[in-house]
Parts: C-alpha cells; sequence; structure tokens
C-alpha cells in the first residue's frame, strides 16, 4: 500500500482485504428490514402463484369452451344433413338396384363415419326410449315383446349425444 493512506483500486491487493465472513455477526438480533422484505418476498410469491393458476384455469375453460363451441357447430350441420341421408335411404328402398344411390348412400355414411355420427342399430334390439322412439304396435308371433321389429326412420348419434331417435315399430 502507499505511505499517504490513500487508497486506489491499484493500491489493494487481494492478501490487503479483510476477510468476508460467511455468517453475519449476530444471528441472534432480528433485522426488521430484512423480516419486512421477506414477509413482500412471500406476498408476492403467493400473488404469483394464485395468477399463474388462475391464468391456468382461463386457459382450460377457453379450450373447453371452443371444443363446446366446435361440438355445437357440428352437431348443427348434422342435424341438417339428415334429412339428406333419410332420403337417400328412401331411395334405396325404392331402387334398391340402382348404382348411383348406393354409392351416394355409401358416401353418406362414409362422411357420417368420418365427422362421428352413427347410426342407432334398432331392428331385433329392445326398446330403449332413450334411442328408440315407438310409433306403433303391433302382433308379432315371431318376436319377443317390447322389441323392435321394423324402423320407419333411422335414428342418429354424435359421438355418446343422440342427435335423433329412431322411429320404429314394436312387437306386441
Amino acid at each position: 500500500m502507499n505511505d499517504d493512506k490513500t487508497v486506489t483500486p491499484e493500491s489493494v491487493s487481494i492478501e490487503d482485504a479483510a476477510p468476508v465472513a460467511d455468517k453475519p455477526a449476530n444471528d441472534a438480533v432480528p433485522n426488521p428490514e430484512i423480516e419486512k422484505l421477506q414477509s413482500q418476498l412471500s406476498e408476492m410469491n403467493d400473488k404469483y402463484l394464485r395468477l399463474a393458476a388462475e391464468l391456468e384455469n382461463t386457459r382450460r375453460r377457453s379450450a373447453l369452451d371452443a371444443e363446446s363451441r366446435a361440438r355445437n357447430r357440428a352437431m348443427g350441420v348434422a342435424e341438417k344433413i339428415l334429412p339428406v341421408m333419410d332420403a337417400v335411404t328412401a331411395a334405396l328402398k325404392h331402387s334398391p338396384d340402382d348404382d348411383g344411390i348406393k354409392s351416394m348412400a355409401m358416401a353418406l355414411e362414409s362422411a357420417f363415419a368420418q365427422i362421428g355420427i352413427t347410426k342407432i342399430e334398432s331392428i331385433g334390439e329392445a326398446l330403449n326410449p332413450m334411442f328408440h322412439n315407438a310409433i306403433q304396435v303391433i302382433e308379432s308371433p315371431d318376436a319377443k315383446p317390447n322389441t323392435i321389429v321394423d324402423e320407419m326412420q333411422s335414428g342418429y348419434m354424435f359421438g355418446d349425444t343422440v342427435l335423433r331417435t329412431a322411429m320404429v315399430i314394436v312387437a306386441k
């Protein structure tokens, strides 16, 4: 060091530096400033965690809402296409050998399958009011009571939701 007691960065060496303690010298005396800062840090951390949770919940709700809107739109379109499928089915019953009608029916069935619309199976099944609407009851020696013997209009499901119940004839 210099003799004039003026300390400059050039005049200080690492050996001259005072040793640094690993811990504060007085652990027993609480520092109110440190406690205040720790309290603020704790509050800010709590606010951050709450905001992060709220943001995640908002994202989740938004995704569910978007999925629900898309599902409702798809169901609306499907309900509008069902009369077309009914017309093709009626034409196919009238002209079962017409290759054009067969092709159209297969194309519609394929499109329905791709978007998740399935036909409700009815004939030979037990009547289930969730899926079937009995429009007539007839005597049938071949069928058990409450068994569907004929279908007047097909029913369809979109995933696990009934788009339209099947109109059926049931054995007495």
